[in-house]
């Protein structure tokens, strides 16, 4: 019987052409899920390559129990700017003649010398060295090898001191080793850092979401020229073979074409591998080979697919096995009934329960929290899109005007299974855009960049007191030449200094937009520092002086900047104190406005970091808000929400046209008839579209809904905020692919022209 099986699945022309679908499909879907394994797998080697950068944590100072270290290191994890980008910085240190080295170089560097990554050795060559180079001492030893670094575009330099310099230096610690494995690293600007619990989390919602999109379009591709191949099965039933054997018949050939598929898919993931392996998912890209696949996920794939794809084949073509007369004594199904809407509402009720319970810690546990309610809503919009299909077909019936209406009205509440299946791929594409954009729209809107607009982009602050007014924590004046040094600078406008408030005075909440007084408001003020009029006045953006003050209280940090607030409309409380005394007090915080110039910019900062070394880097105002975890991690979710959307698009697309053409074959012979009969082929073809289009459009509605509640379920728990109002690009993305869609079933127009000739009629 496979004998047989292999030989009718190379018969014909139909035949080579249905399996070469079928292998197109399972190839789609296989390099998509080994992409998707990979993609696991090189955040768990990105996230190892960070390791030796928590050598300043607790537990990477321990030494291992009942040994005593043989060397030790001097370690700072810090940071720096450059147009935007960050720059991990790291002091280092040796204890002793056998102190740890990282990864990726072969000694550490003597006081002095200083290893950088490729990519900032390329800028350090192309960019004067008064805008970066004189901000680091010493001279470059070398170049930092790939085990020491997290990405291949990673900004990175290790600079050498001696002992007992970098000993006295704040936030240096003494480490024993550089671990190897992961730790959360906390150092303030710093690139160094990655949520991968999230994304592994995330890339197996993915995955799933992939998959079953991907098993339709293996189903629709299978069920081309179905009724002739139900017609031969049948005949095999009279002629005495049996169930087993048809099942071994109609099996075989999704075997072969699954098979095949497969092999392709794993030459299209090497393929896609490098493209994939650029997008910065984490915030950075990965290392090409970092994409590799265990032996488990080879296994998995190369026998997983090949066996679901033959499932799903075998599903499509069930009804051949019921008995030698199941093709020819066809009955109208039964109608669906409303118990199909059961899954859905249990995957919703499934999130929803962890509104109450709360997230839980692990990543383990939230994959177990969020990934059965969205499998279920998942399955449960295949299982209840044939009902919902019937609700629409009885709709469109009750207001048909036209015999084409009341014909694909009719012909839906026939078989609204088969309606439904035509466009499934693309509801669940759907489902997966409007969960995926929603989400990324709620994120964008709780931790999206703030932004102080031109002026913000235009002036450098450096912050030494993270914001708080606390003197303990406030560096001394900057010197004269400095100073000199500052305004010396093309593009520099001005400079204004906060300073450490000694008269007590506050900024009442009233003047940040809080209501003051009365019940359940705020009541007094906010510790601010001191910051004079004339200095204020040369940089705008960070408020303005009321008319006559000499100083004025205003807060020591930029974290004021955020959405709904423009300090430029701000007038500030005066303060009373005398030039001299403010002169003489501590430094908060520094600001230097510019024209924009980036030369301006950065020479500025590199002056800042050799007057004020190892404290926080100075930055703009908007891209301190740039530079942030919480951006970071918002544009690595935009990239995957778009790889996600755009492959989902891609698959609903093929599997549509699958549907549409394996639809129009097995209707042939009745549109054909039709034609005969007087029927117009334009009335034929608003049969077709409206076959598919009102489906399409009901439960279109239905699963975008679905998606929003999924997003709200998942960003409530999760984050525990509510969503916002979708931007006009979730409504463009979501009409340009309905508008596709339809534009694939008018492609398959000239088709339907073709296949209901006279001679299709005909009696075989």
């Amino acid at each position: 019987m496979i004998r047989l099986g292999l030989r009718l699945a190379r018969s014909g022309r139909e035949a080579i052409i249905r399996l070469a679908v079928i292998a197109v499909a399972v190839a789609l879907g296989t390099g998509l899920l080994l992409a998707t394994l990979a993609g696991v797998n090189a955040v768990n080697a990105q996230r190892d390559r960070y390791a030796w950068l928590a050598a300043g944590s607790p537990h990477a100072q321990a030494p291992a129990a009942g040994r005593r270290p043989a060397g030790a290191v001097w370690f700072r994890l810090g940071a720096d700017q450059l147009k935007g980008s960050v720059i991990d910085r790291v002091d280092v240190a040796a204890i002793g003649p056998h102190a740890p080295v990282p990864p990726g170089i072969p000694h550490l560097p003597g006081p002095g010398q200083y290893y950088v990554s490729p990519q900032l050795s390329r800028l350090l060559r192309t960019t004067p060295a008064a805008q970066l180079a004189d901000r680091f001492p010493g001279r470059q030893a070398g170049l930092i090898g790939r085990a020491g670094l997290p990405a291949p575009n990673f900004l990175l330099i290790i600079i050498g001191h001696r002992p007992a310099e970098l000993s006295r230096v704040p936030g240096a610690t003494r480490a024993a080793a550089f671990p190897a494995t992961y730790q959360n690293i906390n150092c303030y600007g710093c690139a160094a850092g990655l949520n991968a619990n999230a994304i592994d989390l995330a890339l197996s919602v993915v995955a799933a979401a992939l998959l079953l999109p991907v098993l339709i379009f293996v189903a629709s591709a299978t069920r081309l020229s179905a009724a002739s191949r139900e017609q031969r099965f049948a005949a095999m039933r009279l002629a005495g073979a049996t169930p087993r054997q048809i099942s071994v018949l109609a099996a075989v050939e999704a075997a072969l074409a699954a098979s095949a598929g497969t092999a392709a898919g794993f030459g299209l993931f090497f393929l896609i591998r490098p493209p994939i392996a650029a997008l910065p998912f984490t915030g950075f890209p990965f290392f090409t080979s970092d994409m590799s696949l265990s032996l488990a996920d080879i296994l998995l794939a190369a026998a997983g697919i090949p066996a679901a794809a033959t499932i799903a084949a075998r599903l499509a073509l069930r009804r051949v096995r019921i008995s030698p007369l199941g093709v020819t004594r066809r009955v109208t199904p039964g109608p669906p009934r409303a118990w199909r809407v059961v899954p859905l509402l249990a995957g919703v009720a499934e999130l929803a329960a962890f509104l109450g319970i709360g997230r839980l810690g692990t990543t383990g546990g939230q994959i177990a929290e969020y990934l059965p309610g969205f499998v279920l809503i998942v399955a449960g919009l295949v299982i209840a899109g044939p009902w919902l299909t019937m609700i629409g077909s009885r709709a469109l019936a009750r207001r048909a005007r036209r015999p084409a209406a009341l014909i694909a009205a009719r012909r839906l509440a026939d078989n609204p299974r088969a309606g439904f299946r035509a466009i499934s791929g693309l509801i669940l594409a759907l489902f997966v855009t409007t969960v995926a954009g929603a989400s990324i729209i709620a994120l964008d809107g709780h931790y999206g960049q703030a932004s102080a607009g031109p002026a913000g982009a235009h002036t450098l602050v450096d912050e030494f007191s993270a914001g708080q007014p606390d003197p303990a924590t406030a560096v001394a004046p900057p010197s004269g030449a400095v100073l000199a040094r500052l305004h010396a600078v093309r593009g520099v406008t001005g400079i204004s200094i906060t300073r450490v408030n000694p008269t007590g005075a506050e900024i009442p909440f009233s003047v940040l937009g809080a209501p003051r007084g009365g019940p359940g408001q705020l009541r007094g003020g906010l510790p601010g520092g001191l910051i004079s009029c004339a200095q204020l006045a040369r940089t705008p953006v960070l408020g303005r002086c009321p008319p006559g003050a000499s100083a004025a209280v205003i807060p020591p940090g930029i974290v004021y900047y955020h959405r709904g607030f423009n300090p430029l409309q701000v007038t500030w409380p005066a303060a009373t104190i005398s030039a001299a005394r403010l002169s003489q007090q501590k430094v908060l915080s520094l600001a230097v406005a510019t024209n924009g110039s980036p030369a301006a910019i950065e020479q500025a900062q590199t002056i800042l970091e050799r007057a004020y070394p190892y404290q926080v880097p100075p930055a703009t105002i908007n891209g301190i808000f740039s530079a942030s975890s919480q951006q970071a991690d918002l544009s690595g979710w935009q990239q995957l929400a778009n790889v996600v959307i755009i492959i989902s698009l891609v698959i609903a697309g093929c599997s549509l046209a699958a549907s549409v053409a394996a639809g129009l074959s097995d209707r042939k012979r009745p549109f054909s008839l039709l034609r005969l009969t007087g029927a117009p082929l334009s009335a034929l073809r608003r049969v077709v579209m409206l076959e598919s289009a009102v489906p399409l459009l009901v439960i279109a509605v239905v699963s975008a809904g679905l998606g929003f509640v999924a997003a709200l379920l998942f960003i409530r728990t999760q984050f525990g905020f509510w969503l916002r109002s979708p931007g006009t690009g979730y409504y463009v993305v979501v009409i340009t692919g309905l508008a596709a869609a339809l534009g694939v079933i008018a492609s398959t127009m000239p088709l339907l022209g073709r296949i209901t000739g006279p001679e299709t009629a005909r009696n075989e």
